[in-house]
């Protein structure tokens, strides 16, 4: 795939997990009769938001991952070939 096909799918997908945050934000801030913040005050908090749960996927993803590996080694430490 080009690789600018790829980046402006990561853009998008980046972009998109920006607005769903600053959605669920503006939704707590409603429900909890909290005075709405500015759009900018929003986009940032988003921002950071976004970045840790990214951060936070990453790391519990390659433990899930090494997981998932593990299952399919044997016990005597030979990988399974069934695949």
């Amino acid at each position: 795939m080009d690789n600018n096909i790829k980046d402006d799918i990561k853009k998008i997908a980046r972009d998109t997990e920006i607005k769903l945050t600053g959605f669920l934000l503006r939704w707590k801030e409603r429900r909890d009769g909290n005075a709405i913040s500015d759009a900018e005050a929003i986009d940032r908090k988003s921002r950071i938001i976004a970045d840790k749960a990214n951060e936070i996927l990453k790391r519990r993803g390659k433990t899930v991952f090494n997981e998932i590996k593990n299952v399919y080694i044997k016990k005597d430490g030979k990988e399974d070939k069934e695949n």
